[in-house]
């Protein structure tokens, strides 16, 4: 995948992430998105930090004292964890927050 790609596609994650947290009460998950980072701050102080690996074409999750490194898959047309476990994305972002703070969260 070219740079102009990963960048377009990066960027359209990083908007849906934002968006999906735009009616979620700050006090519960507060989303702030600055460049290349999505820090989600839980209810408790626990930290969710998504970011993008330019050199790898990648975008990495860090939660709870786990990582997921996701690779854009044309085929099905999202993020999938390079590990082959099957974690999507924004599934695995909504996982950790419920887990986390309880809270159920949405991707368009």
């Amino acid at each position: 995948m070219d740079e102009k790609t990963f960048l377009r596609l990066a960027d359209e994650a990083f908007r849906a992430i934002g968006d999906g947290f735009e009616e979620v009460d700050a006090e519960l998950v507060d989303c702030e998105v600055a460049g290349d980072v999505v820090t989600l701050t839980l209810a408790g102080g626990k930290k969710c930090v998504v970011n993008t690996q330019r050199p790898t074409r990648q975008i990495w999750l860090a939660a709870a004292a786990r990582a997921w490194h996701f690779s854009w898959d044309e085929t099905g047309r999202h993020w999938m964890d390079d590990k082959g476990r099957g974690d999507e994305l924004f599934a695995t972002i909504a996982r950790v927050v419920k887990e986390g703070a309880g809270v159920d969260v949405a991707f368009g």
